[in-house]
């Protein structure tokens, strides 16, 4: 997959060949709808509560008498049926976090890439850092690409003073992560993706656990052949341990 590089000016620079295990690699639908719904839940904090007929202030005393009045019974005013009484069934506080698995978020994120990719979404900018944290000059950068006004997500290598302070008041259009914190949820929420050029080794490495590299990927037949000796490495691994179960001595007999 090629992606064509910008200067901060935007202006085209060159064309960058992407790994396609990464930035074109087939789109699981399914996954990114339950990764999605879990990163929002761990988003919750999960402080909800009302208060049950014990915890409601009052309703010591029984309100009348059990028989005699003609009413009905009641042992107390803050019964769930009475105004003012306890909430049965009510939300307390509880966690909504959902465990993924390494392998999950890995494989979220690059069909989250991929999808953009797919889209015509993904802008890669040569260089982010900036001389002073000005904001002016942080939104004329996203001025000059062609992102038709749209929110961007821009995913930066390092994320220093500079940048974090010019990017505070202009947050709910340019949400910036680093590409260490990056993950499926923070693409699936813009439509637009603009990388800085360093950061892509990054992210490669992160959800390739840094078997391949954009320059492996980049000469095509080399991403094959660095897969399969992983491969054989693992198969090699797992010969050598099931020769030592069985060449293991037996205990003598007493």
């Amino acid at each position: 997959m090629k992606a064509i590089l910008y200067s901060k000016a935007g202006q085209k620079k060159d064309e960058v060949v992407l790994n396609p295990q990464v930035f074109a690699a087939r789109v699981n639908q399914r996954l990114l709808d339950l990764v999605q719904n879990a990163y929002s839940a761990n988003l919750r904090r999960g402080t909800h509560d009302t208060k049950t007929r014990k915890e409601v202030s009052g309703g010591g005393k029984k309100p009348w008498k059990q028989k005699g009045t003609g009413r009905a019974r009641h042992s107390s005013i803050r019964s769930p049926i009475w105004r003012g009484g306890g909430t049965v069934f009510g939300p307390h506080p509880r966690s909504y976090f959902v465990n993924l698995s390494k392998t999950m978020r890995q494989k979220a994120l690059i069909s989250a890439l991929s999808l953009r990719g797919e889209q015509k979404g993904l802008f890669l900018v040569e260089d982010l850092k900036l001389g002073s944290p000005k904001t002016r000059e942080w939104i004329q950068i996203f001025k000059s690409l062609p992102l038709d006004g749209k929110r961007a997500l821009c995913v930066v290598h390092k994320l220093d003073e500079n940048i974090r302070r010019a990017s505070q008041n202009y947050s709910s259009v340019i949400d910036v992560r680093e590409a260490s914190n990056l993950n499926a949820y923070h693409v699936m929420q813009r439509t637009k993706i603009v990388i800085e050029h360093e950061a892509i080794p990054t992210i490669e490495s992160r959800v390739l656990d840094g078997q391949l590299s954009s320059v492996g990927a980049a000469e095509g037949g080399d991403v094959e052949i660095v897969v399969k000796k992983v491969r054989k490495k693992k198969v090699a691994a797992a010969e050598g341990r099931a020769d030592k179960k069985i060449t293991a001595k037996k205990p003598k007999k007493s």
